[in-house]
This record gives C-alpha cells, sequence and structure tokens, in this order.
C-alpha cells in the first residue's frame, strides 16, 4: 500500500492492491494458475491482524423469575440457561416492584435472590452476575441494574418506580454497576435519547429482545405497535452517547437462551450477548461489559471480531491516519452478509466472512463504526461500536 495518489482518488480500500499482489497478478504465464492465484490473495492476508487476544463467551443477561412475574423459580432459570441453553453466564433480572399484586423485592426476597445467584456461580465454567429491573421514570423506565459482586443492595430512591437526576448520575458514576435501559422506544416504557441530557446517557443499551430491536427508528427487526422517534440506538449515538449494545431475551417462561415455537419470524429468537474476556469469571465478564467489548444477536451462537487499528470493539481512540478496519464472524449457519456502519448509515456491504478494509476519511471530529451481521436464516448480530476522534 505505497501509492502515493491512492489517497487522493479513493476513501476506502483493500489490501489486495498491495504492492506484492499486483506483481504476482503481473508475473507472466504459470503453469499452475489456480497456485498462482492462490499466492496472490495470500498476500492480501499478510495485512490481517493477528488472532483476537481474548476469549469469547455466550450469555442470557435478562429474564425473570417467580420472584416477580416469571414462572421459573430463580433455581429454574439459571439450571436452564445452564443445562439447556448452555450458555457461559447469565444474570436474573426481576422487577423490584416484585410483579403487580406481589410484594416487592426489597428485603427477604432480594437475599434470596442473592444467595441463589452466588450458588450457581462455578469460575471456569458458568458465571452469574446479580442483577434486578429498576422502574426508573421518567429518564429511563426499564433499566437493569448489574452489579461487580453478590452483595449488591437494590437501588432505592426517594420515589419507587422513579429517579432523579441526580439519583441517576450517581449510579452511573459507580465503578460496581452496569446500567443497561431496554425497551427504549416504546412510548409506554421507552426514553428519549433526543431530550436527555449526555451526561445522562448509560455507557450501553440493549439493542434486541424478543422481536424487538432498538437499532434505529422503523427497522425491520422491531415488531413492536408502540415505536417513538428518539429512543433507538442511532438517536443516542448521534448525540454523542458512547454507547454499547447487549442482546437478552427479556424471558418469563423458561425459554431464556432458546428458540420459542411460540413466537413467528425473528421472534422465535432469544437475545445472546458475546463478551470478549480473558476468562469466563465475574470480574472478567463485568470488566468487559463496562468496557463495552461486548455485542448482541439472535440466537445460536456468532463469534465476532471487529477491530480498527487494533482497537477491540467498546473501544475510543484518536487517529490523524487511516483506519485499518478488520472483521472476521463465524457462526452456526451461513453468511448473508456484512454491514459496516459508519456514523449510523450503512456504509459497506460484504458478503464474505472476514475482511480487511482502509478508511481513509474522517468525517467527524468523532467517527462511529460498528458491524450489523446478517445470516441467511434470518438471525442478526451488532456490534458495539468504535469511536475514533481525528486530531
Amino acid at each position: 500500500m505505497k501509492n502515493k495518489e491512492r489517497k487522493a482518488a479513493r476513501r476506502y480500500d483493500t489490501a489486495n492492491r498491495c504492492s506484492a499482489f499486483t506483481k504476482r497478478v503481473y508475473s507472466g504465464f504459470a503453469e499452475d494458475k489456480e497456485k498462482l492465484k492462490a499466492e496472490i490473495f495470500a498476500s492480501e492476508k499478510e495485512f490481517y491482524p493477528k488472532k483476537v487476544r481474548y476469549n469469547i463467551y455466550f450469555g442470557e443477561l435478562h429474564g425473570h423469575s417467580n420472584m416477580s412475574d416469571g414462572r421459573p423459580s430463580p433455581y429454574e432459570y439459571f439450571k436452564n440457561i445452564r443445562d439447556n441453553a448452555g450458555l457461559d453466564f447469565a444474570a436474573l433480572t426481576d422487577h423490584d416492584h416484585g410483579g403487580i399484586g406481589h410484594n416487592e423485592l426489597f428485603g427477604e426476597k432480594w437475599e434470596e435472590i442473592k444467595a441463589v445467584v452466588k450458588s450457581f456461580n462455578e469460575p471456569g465454567r458458568f458465571t452469574t452476575i446479580l442483577g434486578y429491573e429498576r422502574d426508573s421514570y421518567p429518564w429511563y423506565n426499564n433499566l437493569a441494574v448489574y452489579y461487580d459482586s453478590y452483595d449488591g443492595e437494590l437501588l432505592r430512591g426517594s420515589n419507587d418506580g422513579e429517579i432523579t437526576k441526580q439519583e441517576l448520575l450517581h449510579a452511573l458514576n459507580r465503578d460496581d454497576l452496569l446500567l443497561v435501559p431496554h425497551d427504549t422506544y416504546s412510548l409506554e416504557a421507552g426514553a428519549d435519547f433526543n431530550a436527555i441530557e449526555p451526561e445522562l446517557f448509560t455507557g450501553m443499551i440493549e439493542i434486541y429482545s424478543r422481536g424487538d430491536s432498538a437499532e434505529y427508528f422503523g427497522n425491520p427487526q422491531n415488531t413492536s405497535s408502540l415505536q417513538c422517534e428518539g429512543g433507538f440506538w442511532q438517536d443516542a449515538l448521534k448525540r454523542g452517547a458512547k454507547m454499547g449494545c447487549i442482546a437478552a431475551s427479556d424471558d418469563h417462561d423458561r425459554e431464556n437462551g432458546l428458540v420459542s415455537d411460540r413466537f413467528t419470524g425473528i421472534a422465535r429468537y432469544p437475545g445472546i450477548t458475546g463478551v470478549l474476556a480473558e476468562e469466563n469469571t465475574l470480574s472478567s465478564i463485568f470488566s468487559a461489559l463496562k468496557a463495552r467489548r461486548c455485542y448482541g444477536f439472535t440466537g445460536g451462537r456468532m463469534w465476532i471480531d471487529f477491530r480498527i487499528n487494533g482497537h477491540y470493539m467498546g473501544e475510543e481512540f484518536a487517529d490523524s491516519g487511516e483506519r485499518s478496519i478488520y472483521f472476521n464472524v463465524k457462526a452456526d449457519s451461513e453468511l448473508e452478509r456484512v454491514t459496516l456502519v459508519k456514523n449510523c448509515r450503512d456504509y459497506m456491504i460484504i458478503k464474505r466472512n472476514e475482511q480487511l478494509i482502509y478508511d481513509y476519511r474522517a468525517e467527524k471530529p468523532t467517527d462511529i463504526y460498528y458491524l450489523r451481521v446478517e445470516l441467511k436464516d434470518g438471525r442478526i448480530g451488532w456490534t458495539s461500536p468504535i469511536w475514533i476522534n481525528h486530531e
């Protein structure tokens, strides 16, 4: 990639016009043309980065038990996710109101939940995360709260079911908590990212739960009958939010992490979160989530490696030169396409599992990139973004 005029002529490029590639193309007659082709395209892969340094673990981060408005007991909930769904980690997120007509989570219920969550934790095999769902009107009606230990206490404010600006700011600034809103697009239970002050943006959003994607207004993966402009992920990103994404099922019926025949279309699929972490432990999984080194997808298994200039999904860095964008996608079904989204618009569509792209032009003071991955069976995944500040 030494051509001096390439950046003037192009906004983007690939490594297949490197000097070694071109020389082999213009190398004359070859007896074994297939061998020559293999050598030509192997020269491009010499520019690909080294193997991802993290392990990828899969988990379920949103579901309910009979401690609120779900059917399974907390014990059954975790056993199903571990043994039937075969996932690596899980969180139980019962409502703090305990379900309409039932006792609130405060007190004995919460102590019982903490004990069950801790009892199922098996470092290296199955990680459990303590959490719950807090009604948080008017900023985030539905807000999942996750803890980095098994001793967390419920966040009770001045009024149950509500949260003040100062209470929210305090929670957002706690290192031991992760706050993730869901159903943000909903008229009845959502949030308005066009109104919320940027300092109150969460570091993560639930991009998908059964049949309801929060990517952008009008997206075909959202089947909700009550959708509002301003409540979607891209609305927040456009206003400067450093917001990663997870996916979860919000399941109440013993089907967390599993395909459900009670639904049709994309809603059949659960929401699953992939994290890039060093090991399957609470500290490692929680740290990866806090760092936004994670992605969400609709059921099955997707392994996604997405990096720019060596930086992983969820990272923010400064750059004044070209961006080396790399992805490698593997899944348990055939790939349909990978869309590179830049500054909340579809920028490139690539029907390959692995690709290296050079992007030469900064468009804004901070450019945002993420991937949307689509499989032929209709399943879909989204990575947390990478933010690049133009120097």
